[in-house]
């Protein structure tokens, strides 16, 4: 079942997404985190497949006999790209000499070169799609009938969880949205994770760092994990990880932050600065979150169990969950996700804004006993925005881990995270 699991490609929102950018540019870098799916999403569209990690004769080719490379019938996937930086550099100059050839060339990577000064902007040529780990509704695990572009077309949308019980939503967790996990339990799943997090800590990280102390690497992880879906500072974040063994210094997080940015581990959301009504001083730092919410159980290493015995902290992580999935589903649409927060304490979860300037409000809750109490601060939420200025919000909805969809009598949506979907 595990390895059957593996084998199988299941459609991802990526997916149309990557055939629109490649109707219209040259070339397209899709960019995410090891293991996310980015080389499978890609070879469903590529006529020639070059692994530039493991072909030594394509890395060679790059200058000795661009040919070898280049004239091969079309799509062309270059995978793991950034092992070689110059063919950046060359998928350009092949996009300029196409005639305006479109979806010609494919790069896929997980981690960002460090800035080079000979590499030229791909802009107008290259294309960047951003892929995560799977979804619930990519993965299956949500019914899909409460869509996010329906919620900003003003639709009610009634429906109902998939089934799915919390201890079941704690597992989904622990096991995240990997592709290769697909068919894992959770030990399993537990095991993978805990080799993925020793690769970032043992190789890639130091890759971007130099050779540190893998301890500090890890604590850093764990202190990341403690603060899912929080606003701490850089320096309650050293401070946090130095408890320990030692303080851990600003500048060695900055670095460490850098390089999981630049390997696409962190998903942050940015603040939120609306147009107020009032002088509300709003807060500007940004909310922690990994790129999947396996990541921060795992630096952690709690499993599912764990979870259910500390239902408050595993409000973060559920939080997390959600917040990966609109993420994905608001990119489905052009949009963003940020959170919003002033000095008083108050705050909305997430924040979706799309390039049209619409804009919709979410609270996540884990129990749907929370759902009035979330509610009755969304709406004083959206008494607070200059609506004149900044428009008024086309949905607010609060996200829950179980039960009945639809559009409340104060005109609030209600959705189990298992029934939403682009």
């Amino acid at each position: 079942m595990y390895g059957e699991a593996m084998a199988r490609y299941l459609p991802r929102v990526a997916d149309e997404e990557l055939a629109g950018k490649m109707r219209t540019i040259g070339a397209v870098l899709i960019e995410g985190p090891k293991a996310c799916g980015k080389t499978a999403t890609a070879s469903q569209v590529a006529a020639t497949v070059f692994d530039m990690d493991r072909d030594a004769t394509a890395r060679a080719s790059i200058e000795l006999n661009p040919g070898y490379l280049f004239d091969r019938p079309t799509p062309i996937l270059f995978d793991q790209w950034q092992v070689a930086p110059e063919l950046w550099n060359r998928v350009r100059r092949a996009v300029d000499d196409s005639d305006r050839g479109r979806g010609l060339y494919l790069l896929t990577g997980s981690a960002t070169p460090r800035d080079d000064a000979n590499r030229h902007s791909g802009a107008g040529r290259v294309g960047v799609l951003r892929m995560r780990p799977m979804s619930l509704f990519e993965s299956g695990h949500s019914t899909g009938e409460v869509s996010l572009a329906a919620l900003f077309d003003q639709e009610a949308r009634p429906g109902r969880d998939s089934g799915l019980t919390v201890p079941d939503l704690m597992r989904r967790i622990v096991i995240g949205g990997w592709p290769d996990l697909l068919g894992a339990d959770e030990a399993e799943a537990r095991g993978w994770l805990g080799d993925y997090l020793r690769q970032i800590v043992e190789v890639d990280i130091p890759s971007f760092v130099g050779r540190r102390d893998p301890r500090a690497l890890k604590r850093v992880l764990a202190s990341l994990g403690r603060f899912t879906a929080q606003s701490p500072t850089t320096r309650a974040i050293a401070a946090d990880a130095g408890q320990e063994r030692g303080p851990v210094a600003p500048s060695t997080i900055y670095s460490h932050l850098d390089a999981l940015d630049r390997l696409r581990l962190l998903d942050d959301s940015e603040a939120w600065q609306p147009h107020m009504r009032s002088r509300t001083r709003l807060r500007a730092a940004a909310t922690r979150y990994f790129v999947d919410p396996s990541l921060g159980t795992a630096a952690l290493h709690v499993g599912s169990a764990d979870l259910l015995r500390d239902l408050p902290g595993a409000g973060y992580h559920f939080e997390a969950l959600v917040v990966r999935d609109l993420r994905v589903y608001a990119q489905a649409l052009g949009g963003r996700v940020d959170a919003w927060r002033d000095a008083s304490g108050a705050e909305v979860d997430a924040i979706i804004s799309l390039p049209d300037g619409r804009w919709a409000a979410v609270e996540v809750k884990l129990s749907p006993s929370e759902v009035d109490r979330a509610a009755a601060g969304l709406l004083r939420f959206r008494e607070r925005i200059d609506i004149e200025r900044q428009g008024e919000p086309s949905a607010l909805l609060v996200v829950t881990s179980s039960g009945a969809a639809g559009r409340r009598g104060d005109g609030v949506h209600v959705a189990p995270v298992t029934a939403l979907a682009p």
